[in-house]
C-alpha cells in the first residue's frame, strides 16, 4: 500500500455527529435563572416581612412614631404596608440587576455588593434630608440599614448556587 491510502485508513468512514459550526453557537446561559428568581422572590418576602416586624418593633415597643403619629397603633396606616411592598419591589429588581450582572460581568458578585452597599448608604442618609423627629430619623435609617445587609446578604448568598460551573 502506499502512504497516501494508510493516512484515511485510521478515520472513521462515520460523518461528525454535530457539524463543524455548531460548536461555534452561542453556549447555553450560565445562569440557572428559575433557581435565582425563586431566590428573589424568596428574598422579597423575607424583606417585606423584616420591614413589618422592624416597624412594629419601633412603633410598638420603642414608641417611636415611624412613618405615621404615634396615635396610628403598632402598624401606623397604608405607609407601613407600602413601605414594605417597596421594600420587596426593590428585592426584585436588584434580581433584575444580579440576573444580568451573572449572564454578562466579570466578578459579577463583587460589582453586586458594591452597588447594593452603596445603594443602601443612600438608603441609611435619606431619613435625614426630611423633616421629622431625630427618633424617627434614626430608626428609619435602622431599618433601611437592616432591610439593605438583608438582601446584600440573602441574594449574595443565593448567587454561587446558581450559576452552572463549565464542563
Amino acid at each position: 500500500m502506499s502512504d497516501y491510502e494508510e493516512f484515511g485508513r485510521d478515520m472513521s468512514a462515520e460523518p461528525p455527529s454535530q457539524p463543524p459550526h455548531a460548536s461555534q453557537s452561542t453556549p447555553p446561559s450560565r445562569v440557572r435563572a428559575g433557581r435565582l428568581w425563586a431566590g428573589g422572590i424568596g428574598t422579597a418576602v423575607v424583606m417585606a416581612l423584616l420591614v413589618v416586624v422592624a416597624i412594629l418593633l419601633v412603633r410598638g415597643v420603642l414608641g417611636i412614631p415611624v412613618l405615621a403619629p404615634a396615635r396610628e397603633g403598632a402598624y401606623g396606616t397604608a405607609n407601613t404596608t407600602t413601605y414594605a411592598l417597596g421594600a420587596a419591589g426593590i428585592a426584585l429588581l436588584a434580581t433584575g440587576l444580579l440576573h444580568l450582572m451573572l449572564e454578562f460581568m466579570p466578578s459579577p458578585l463583587t460589582f453586586f455588593h458594591w452597588i447594593a452597599a452603596l445603594a443602601t448608604a443612600a438608603a441609611v442618609i435619606l431619613p435625614f434630608t426630611v423633616t421629622a423627629e431625630r427618633s424617627a430619623q434614626i430608626a428609619t435609617a435602622a431599618i433601611n440599614l437592616i432591610a439593605g445587609v438583608c438582601l446584600i446578604s440573602v441574594l449574595g448568598s443565593v448567587a454561587p448556587s446558581i450559576v452552572r460551573r463549565p464542563l
